[in-house]
């Protein structure tokens, strides 16, 4: 909480100070004119504070996939320098091998149960959908040409969990053979954090940029699993 609140202090100082009118600076570049307005982003995920029995099997690449709608709001003073604020959705799978989360457990401590010498899923993996708000200060070197200019941001966003879920797909015996096919899934919040704080930074050139995020909060509630807080880095795909 003193990270998100230390930055949200340098955004709202940088704020104020690039939104001073400088007279000497006037400029012809139309401040209307949309910038970002949408954001695709495509990452791959972390869980910082995992133990190694979990990190240990995890499988693969842990991907996500965000997409917003942008407001962006230029200082008249220097169009260099915008507000951006929208709404989206972000999402984030982690898969695992030979491990199942039982989310629909009642125990109070959320298992993570290791299938190294059972039966388990040949495909499995957990997954959350948020509801986000971010908010970014933003910086374009070319403001009249936004396709073609170096970019970058910093911000913060703030979402609401709307789903959570794991899915474990085509059910094998300990010697790796094939029980039977079906799918199961269990879908519930009742160990998930339903809120997410996080800060991001993005910088790139057009309509493409490297992004990062973290989380202040952590995945899962407190005392029901170790204190795992989510990191993201990708591709951000943005414009209009």
């Amino acid at each position: 909480m003193r990270k998100l609140s230390a930055l949200l202090a340098v955004l709202l100082l940088s704020c104020s100070a690039f939104a001073q009118e400088d007279p000497s600076k006037k400029t012809d570049v139309d401040v209307s004119k949309a910038g970002d307005h949408i954001m695709i982003q495509l990452g791959l995920n972390g869980l910082q504070g995992a133990p190694d029995s979990i990190k240990d099997h995890l499988n693969g690449f842990q991907r996500s996939a965000n997409a917003y709608v942008m407001f962006d709001k230029k200082f008249k003073g220097n169009p260099r320098f915008s507000i951006g604020i929208g709404a989206g959705v972000g999402t984030n799978n982690y898969y695992f091998k030979n491990m199942i989360v039982d989310i629909g457990s009642s125990n109070a401590i959320l298992p993570f149960i290791n299938t190294d010498s059972a039966q388990n899923f040949k495909k499995y993996k957990m997954s959350t959908t948020f509801l986000e708000v971010p908010l970014e200060f933003r910086f374009t070197a070319r403001p009249d040409m936004p396709n073609k200019s170096i970019k970058a941001a910093i911000g913060v966003k703030a979402g609401t969990l709307v789903s959570a879920k794991t899915k474990g797909k085509i059910l094998r015996n300990i010697d790796g053979s094939v029980i039977n096919n079906y799918t199961v899934k269990t879908i519930t919040k009742s160990y998930f954090n339903t809120t997410r704080l996080a800060g991001t930074a993005r910088v790139g050139y057009g309509i493409f940029s490297l992004y990062g995020m973290y989380s202040f909060s952590g995945l899962f509630k407190d005392g029901v699993a170790a204190e795992m807080n989510s990191i993201q880095v990708g591709l951000t795909i943005s414009g209009l």
